[in-house]
């Protein structure tokens, strides 16, 4: 009777592992329905390849990296491929993993880095106060600063296993963020740099590490296959 339960296991977990993907799908395509309204405006000046009103808005960047969904998608079977043909043993996760970091993450970095109204002429502004500027980031601005480096956390510990620990993606999205918040002000693009900033994006890695955890690559010789049955002395 043991025996013929632990075996029920695996097909849970496999639904579990479908299941979780559809939602993931549906909510994606539920946020762009919302959203169908401000980037479609953007698509007429984007397709006329026009800098101006498509690359330095934030509909016609979000657009654009949804149109270029395809090529990387592309990307990702050719770097497949090449690595499946070169004897290569995660060669899909190791291709899908490069190009969801960059993907994901060079959008969020260029929005982020969008110069203001005054910028060359004002000076670089700081708030080294934590939570001070959190209370006037209200919900899409801290829901948007979770996103800059969630791809980062999402992948990273994916295709490096050095990376494969919560404290170290912390660590990265940390690093990763202080240096837009520093290149922002050394560039004077009439931007606040602010650590509550740094911390959230920080929190948004992490909290996308905490999604992928499941295929993190394990240590060698680490019991990994917890799943397993274990075998039910006889008698």
């Amino acid at each position: 009777m043991n025996h013929t339960s632990s075996r029920s296991v695996p097909p849970r977990r496999r639904a579990r592992g479908v299941v979780l993907p559809i939602l993931a799908v549906l909510g994606l395509a539920s946020a762009l329905f919302v959203v169908r309204g401000p980037l479609t405006m953007s698509a007429p000046v984007c397709m006329a390849g026009r800098w101006h009103g498509c690359y330095d808005t934030f509909n016609g960047v979000v657009l654009m990296m949804l149109v270029a969904v395809p090529l990387s998608a592309l990307v990702v079977c050719v770097l497949t491929l090449r690595r499946r043909a070169a004897g290569h043993t995660s060669a899909w996760r190791t291709s899908l993993a490069e190009v969801g970091m960059v993907h994901g993450t060079v959008p969020f970095v260029w929005l982020t880095m969008m110069p203001g109204a005054g910028a060359g002429t004002v000076p670089g502004r700081v708030s080294l106060v934590p939570l001070r500027d959190l209370v006037t980031m209200g919900p899409l601005g801290i829901a948007g600063n979770l996103l800059v480096f969630a791809a980062l956390g999402f992948f990273a510990p994916m295709r490096c296993a050095a990376l494969a620990s919560l404290p170290r993606v912390l660590a990265l999205g940390a690093g990763c963020s202080a240096l837009v918040e520093t290149a922002q002000y050394v560039l004077r693009l009439d931007r606040v740099s602010s650590v509550d900033d740094v911390l959230v994006n920080a929190a948004g890695a992490v909290l996308a590490a905490l999604a992928s955890r499941r295929w993190w690559r394990t240590p060698p010789g680490a019991p990994s296959d917890r799943s397993r049955p274990e075998p039910v002395a006889a008698g």
